[in-house]
C-alpha cells in the first residue's frame, strides 16, 4: 500500500540575495517514516528543512519560489497563516534551545499559548510526553526545577517533547545530535526511531553512519540539486546518480 506524502515540495527555488541555494527541488516527504536529507556542506540541506515550516521568512533577502504542499496546501500562498502551519511542525535545532523556565513549563509552554490552561490536563501532558521522550523518569522528580540543569542530551530529549507537546504532525530535525555525546546521540535517535509511528520525521545530517541506522527515506542534494531520493536500503545499496555514489563511498565529502 503506498506511504501518504503530508509534505510534497514542486519545483522549489530559494535564493539568498542572488545566490541561488535549492535549484528545482521535487521531493515527498512519506508519512510515518523517517526521511533524512544528506549532502556535502553548503548543499542547501538546512535551507530545504528550514523551507518546511517557513523559518526563511526569518533571514533577509529570502526569496522563495515554487510550493511546499502540507496536507494539500501550499503553505507558501498568499492567504496563509503562518503560525498555524508552523504549529503542524515540531523542530530540533542543531543545540538543544530550551526555554528560560522549568522543565515542567517548557513542556506545557505551547500547550498553554493555545489555550490550555486546566492543570490536570496540563500535568498529564508533561507526564505523557516526557515519557514518549524517554526523561520522565529521569526528571519526574525536579520538574520546578530550571531545564538549563539538565545535561545536553536531557535538553534535546526535552525541546522534543516540548516540539510534541503541540499535537504537530511532522518532526524536523537540523542536525538534532551534533551537539552531543554518543549515548545521548544514541538517545534522540532512538526516540524518533519510535515517534515516526505517529509523524512523519525529516532529518538533515552530515553523519552517514547515522543515515544508515535511522533513515527509511533518503534524499540526496548536491550543490542545490535534489540529484536522488528514495528508500533508504535502495539509495545506499544502489545508488543510480554517480555523485551519490562518489558521496556515499567518500570521494566527495
Amino acid at each position: 500500500m503506498p506511504v501518504s506524502a503530508p509534505i510534497s515540495i514542486r519545483n522549489l527555488n530559494v535564493f539568498y540575495g542572488r545566490h541561488q541555494a535549492l535549484k528545482n527541488v521535487d521531493l515527498d516527504i512519506p508519512d510515518r517514516k523517517i526521511t533524512v536529507i544528506i549532502g556535502p556542506s553548503g548543499c542547501g540541506k538546512s535551507t530545504l528543512l528550514k523551507s518546511m515550516n517557513r523559518l526563511l521568512d526569518t533571514v533577509d533577502g529570502v526569496r522563495v519560489q515554487g510550493e511546499i504542499l502540507v496536507d494539500g496546501e501550499n503553505i507558501y500562498g498568499p492567504r496563509v497563516e503562518v503560525t498555524r502551519i508552523r504549529k503542524k511542525m515540531g523542530l530540533l535545532s542543531q543545540k538543544p534551545q530550551v526555554l528560560p523556565m522549568s522543565i515542567y513549563d517548557n513542556v506545557v509552554y505551547g500547550p498553554r499559548i493555545h489555550g490550555v490552561r486546566r492543570k490536570k490536563e496540563l500535568d498529564r501532558m508533561v507526564e505523557h510526553y516526557l515519557s514518549v521522550c524517554g526523561l520522565w523518569d529521569e526528571v519526574k522528580d525536579r520538574l520546578g526545577q530550571p531545564a538549563s540543569e539538565l545535561s545536553l542530551g536531557q535538553q534535546q530529549r526535552l525541546c522534543l517533547a516540548r516540539g510534541l507537546a503541540v499535537e504537530p504532525e511532522i518532526i524536523l530535525g537540523d542536525e538534532p545530535t551534533s551537539a552531543l555525546d554518543p549515548q545521548s546521540s544514541q538517545n534522540v535517535e532512538r526516540r524518533l526511531m519510535e515517534i515516526k509511528a505517529d509523524y512523519a520525521v525529516v532529518v538533515v545530517t552530515h553523519i552517514l553512519r547515522q543515515a544508515r541506522r535511522i533513515a527509511d527515506h533518503l534524499a540526496f542534494l548536491y550543490m542545490g540539486e535534489l540529484l536522488e531520493s528514495g528508500p533508504a536500503v535502495e539509495v545506499f545499496a544502489d545508488p543510480k546518480h554517480p555523485r551519490t555514489r562518489a558521496y556515499l563511498t567518500g570521494e566527495i565529502s
